[in-house]
């Protein structure tokens, strides 16, 4: 069946009808108007009586919806900017050490005999390689870099080419890397290559979401991570045996931010999220704070991780 466009005195009826208080309607439409209602409505989940019945909690407010969405938004914002300094490292220390070890130019640091050589990879393998080198022949003169490379040198080195690599190639660079540069790279982390090739998909995940202002508080990648020392440390409860906080949720990505960043831009990167949490918190009235640490897969100690050792 076919969405039938609804104009803003239509949105504002339906969250009315379904027991959602309403104080300025002015308001409420503009705030539709600029932000799309389907993006505020998608956090309505928060708000309503069961997944069967679906009107709103005694006392739910558009202030409320709006402050979890704004809260959202915030929270993107201070993940992503700790995103894109592990993709800077990320990209740094993989040209270094290819560059260290293969050579500098295309033809060096491209050769499909630098990467694994199983069988199962071969496919990957080659498919990558065009990747990357359609993406730095397409990119090459709008970097200033890129361009002054290619027109002065008739190459462009790797730790130049990774600038203008998506987050997402890169990843997958890791993944068909041999597993003796796999260790090299990772041990730069202090975690094992098998973590790190498990981080970096749902790192790259995480970076779209937060570039394109998906909705991220109750996002859940593909992939859980493996059980971690912070998980038993926090006693997070566990169902049949597996932790339900923190394998494939937002806390399972600040767990691989604890274990990927410095301990200064983690220690910073808490504090915000803390200072996020708690002014959510002051302005929720008909649902508690603890129902949307949940929903984004935090346990209630959240902040102990801070100060735990890897």
């Amino acid at each position: 069946m076919n969405k039938i466009f609804k104009t803003l005195d239509e949105q504002i009826s339906i969250l009315e009808d379904k027991g959602m208080i309403i104080d300025d309607v002015i308001s409420a439409k503009e705030i539709l108007l600029r932000e799309n209602y389907f993006f505020i409505s998608g956090y309505r989940t928060l708000f309503i009586k069961s997944p069967v019945d679906k009107t709103f909690v005694p006392g739910a407010s558009f202030r409320e919806l709006y402050g979890v969405f704004s809260f959202d938004r915030q929270v993107r914002n201070i993940l992503f900017k700790n995103i894109l300094i592990l993709e800077n490292n990320l990209k740094s220390i993989i040209s270094y050490h290819l560059s260290r070890t293969y050579g500098i130019k295309e033809n060096d640091y491209l050769n499909p005999n630098n990467f694994n050589n199983h069988p199962t990879k071969r496919s990957q393998i080659n498919d990558l390689i065009q990747k990357m080198k359609r993406q730095i022949r397409v990119n090459t003169n709008s970097h200033t870099a890129t361009a002054h490379y290619s027109n002065n040198y008739g190459y462009i080195p790797l730790w130049i080419a990774v600038k203008v690599l998506s987050f997402g190639i890169v990843s997958e660079l890791f993944l068909i890397l041999k597993p003796s540069d796999q260790e090299e790279i990772a041990k730069f982390f202090d975690v094992s290559a098998k973590d790190l090739a498990t981080y970096l998909p749902i790192l790259a995940n995480y970076r779209n979401l937060c570039a394109h202002e998906e909705i991220l508080f109750d996002h859940r990648v593909q992939r859980k991570i493996d059980d971690t020392i912070f998980h038993e440390s926090l006693e997070i409860p566990k169902i049949d045996e597996e932790y339900i906080y923190g394998k494939d949720d937002m806390f399972a990505l600040i767990i691989i931010l604890r274990q990927l960043l410095r301990e200064d831009d983690f220690r910073y990167l808490i504090k915000e999220l803390d200072y996020e949490i708690n002014a959510l918190s002051g302005k929720l009235e008909s649902i508690s704070i603890g129902k949307v640490l949940d929903k984004m897969g935090f346990p209630a100690n959240y902040l102990k991780i801070e100060g735990m050792k890897k």
